[in-house]
């Protein structure tokens, strides 16, 4: 059964206290990126810091009692597992939640703080699901699935309600898949009110099953490779959010873990927002391919579940993505002066060094020469050029590592 556009309503006047409605801001910083009109739906503002409260809180609300009784199970890399597990403990209702082993300890931690007993299985969704299913079966407990459930999809189709609600007259929604629940309610609701406005969903490349499905017209299962994106790492789409997004969605775009790591770096700079790559990934599209030029746009920006391992390496490879932090590593002769003509250079580039590893030691290093690893900050793309040839004039030899 669809959820309809009456039970997003429902789901919109049964929320509470408890789900906010998030901001939507204008980007003046992304317009001019993009050439269109961008504008930010904040969900990693939401309580747990993701949308999937929406779903999780009314899908426990609408539950019996004799239900409740028994408690719920539910798979998640995170975000999923933080709503369940805030909502089970608003209910006082026992909760389990699978995640994957690699899952964010930051994720597993927030799960955990919450009451909810965390099980660590698999190593993506799919897998934690299928022991979720398990424990459902033996325990009775009800199995609150992250997408592919009529009640989940319409409290996340609020989202489409507040866009509506704040910009009646959007161009284009871009919004994040796994699943696809958000993508489904999200459509539901903007085209029962507006079917001009195009919905277009955003998957990672490492994981494009709805992609897939989407394009051949079946559910098909696809991805597995690494990716940072481990909020939508799904291998196969669900069956309920695939047939609402089959009919109602205009298009489906990938996104690589490059792209993400740009628009998660320049959110943070720019705009000082912690989004995680997941949530960020609607808005990775727009800066690499921007699609829509003079068109006003929505990019919902999903969760801000980041772990900060993570958000270290973010952003030093956003740093040097943008020609802002060179490494090199440089063969020296080990005698006196030599380094020093390597740091002439860089002071004429007015490059700062950040970081210097000197190695006389490793045994791919011979006797009488010495192995130096650079560090340096630059203001941007043209001045790390500038340097780089002035060290390539002066026949130094050297190998960029970034």
């Amino acid at each position: 059964m669809n959820p309809s556009y009456d039970e997003i309503l429902k789901a919109n006047s049964l929320r509470g206290n408890e789900i906010k409605k998030t901001p939507l801001i204008h980007s003046s910083t992304f317009s001019e990126f993009t050439n269109s009109d961008v504008y930010l739906k904040l969900e990693f503002r939401q309580k747990t810091g993701s949308f999937k409260i929406r779903g999780a809180y009314y899908k426990i609300q609408s539950l019996s009692e004799e239900e409740k009784k028994y408690g719920v199970v539910a798979a998640s890399a995170g975000n999923h597992a933080q709503g369940v597990a805030f909502a089970s403990a608003l209910e006082k209702i026992p909760c389990t939640i699978v995640m994957p082993k690699n899952a964010s300890p930051a994720k597993v931690a927030a799960t955990k703080g919450y009451g909810a007993k965390v099980i660590l299985e698999g190593t993506n969704y799919d897998e934690s699901s299928a022991k979720a299913k398990e424990i459902a079966k033996i325990t009775k407990a009800t199995m609150i699935h992250a997408f592919d459930d009529p009640q989940i999809i319409a409290a996340q189709g609020v989202i489409g309600l507040e866009i509506l609600e704040d910009l009646p007259d959007v161009d284009e929604v871009y919004v994040p898949i796994g699943g696809g629940g958000l993508a489904a309610g999200t459509a539901i609701a903007i085209k029962e009110k507006n079917p001009k406005i195009k919905v277009i969903g955003v998957q990672s490349r490492s994981f494009p099953s709805m992609y897939d499905s989407y394009k051949k017209g079946s559910i098909t299962a696809s991805g597995g490779a690494r990716t940072i994106a481990d909020g939508i790492s799904v291998k196969v789409p669900g069956k309920l959010t695939f047939e609402i997004i089959k009919e109602l969605i205009d298009d489906i775009v990938l996104v690589d873990d490059t792209e993400i790591t740009k628009a998660m770096f320049l959110l943070m700079e720019r705009m000082k927002f912690v989004v995680e790559p997941a949530g960020a990934i609607s808005l990775a599209h727009l800066i690499s391919k921007k699609p829509s030029p003079g068109k006003k746009v929505v990019a919902i920006l999903a969760g801000g579940n980041v772990d900060m391992y993570l958000l270290g390496q973010i952003v030093d490879k956003g740093l040097a993505a943008m020609g802002r932090l060179l490494k090199l590593s440089i063969l020296l002769p080990d005698r006196p002066g030599a380094f020093k003509e390597i740091v002439d250079e860089i002071t004429l580039a007015n490059a700062n060094i950040v970081e210097v590893v000197h190695d006389r030691l490793s045994s791919n290093i011979n006797a009488g020469s010495a192995g130096v690893t650079l560090s340096l900050e630059t203001q941007g793309q043209e001045q790390a050029n500038l340097l780089i040839e002035a060290l390539r004039r002066k026949n130094i030899q050297f190998t960029l590592m970034t």
